[in-house]
């Protein structure tokens, strides 16, 4: 099982928010480059970014910072992105540039078919990431809840095409309070594609405890503030996943 460093792109730096809140971000560094490479050298298998402003504008914003990363670590390391990406001209842009996986989050809900002309073009590359409370699906940056259920959503997406899901329970994300079990595994129950969970991993116990349910087709799990701020060793975490799934 993977364990995933999130690098969250604010204004050209490295943070992290709480809740998906704009006003509520912590910055970590100023050179997001600087970090990727950090994670890659403690054995990191794939990174996470997200550009924040561009989830917010609609468009991309961290072009410099996004590009910056891809040009630090070359193809040594997967390197998924999403945040804003809304057409197929973005898609193909920053997957000619080096990003390994495009996350399509709000434009998968609100633009279908984009979501599904993306899966036709680039099969393998599309990656959806859903982030829900309670089951309810929100998007635009977490700011508004849709009324449409996770598991039906995920189900269509799987349809279209969609390599896999990333699951954000956005009530505990960047709380440090610990991985919804329970939601991810039922997600991961009703679907043939993987998932990736995401929001609240704390420490060592949240990775024990997903990996005791991976083989339900949980590939990994992303995190944030707790490699950030030290409640979790990232290489420590990597090497007992490893040791429990024997990957």
């Amino acid at each position: 099982m993977l364990i995933i460093p999130a690098i969250d792109l604010k204004d050209g730096k490295c943070v992290r928010l709480k809740q998906g809140r704009m006003d509520e971000s912590t910055i970590f560094s100023e050179n997001p480059a600087e970090i990727a490479k950090q994670w890659f050298n403690q054995g990191a298998r794939r990174l996470h970014l997200v550009d924040l402003d561009g989830a917010f504008a609609g468009k991309p914003v961290n072009d410099n910072a996004i590009k910056s990363i891809v040009s630090e670590l070359g193809r040594e390391i997967p390197i998924q992105l999403g945040g804003g990406i809304r057409n197929l001209n973005t898609v193909e842009s920053f997957l000619n540039s080096g990003v390994d996986s495009i996350i399509i989050g709000t434009a998968a809900v609100t633009h279908p078919e984009f979501l599904k002309e993306a899966c036709r073009e680039f099969p393998g590359q599309i990656i959806v990431g859903l982030d829900a409370k309670d089951g309810d699906v929100a998007i635009n940056g977490w700011a508004k809840l849709t009324g449409h259920n996770v598991i039906d959503l995920a189900r269509k997406f799987e349809e279209y095409g969609a390599e896999s899901i990333i699951y954000t329970d956005i009530g505990r994300d960047g709380m440090l309070g610990g991985v919804n079990i329970d939601a991810t595994v039922r997600l991961s129950e009703s679907l043939s594609v993987p998932v990736v969970a995401s929001g609240g991993v704390s420490n060592l116990k949240d990775i024990e405890n997903l990996c005791e349910v991976s083989n339900i087709g949980i590939r990994g799990v992303i995190t944030g503030r707790a490699i950030y701020e030290g409640s979790l060793d990232f290489k420590a975490a990597q090497e007992l996943a490893d040791q429990l799934t024997g990957s």
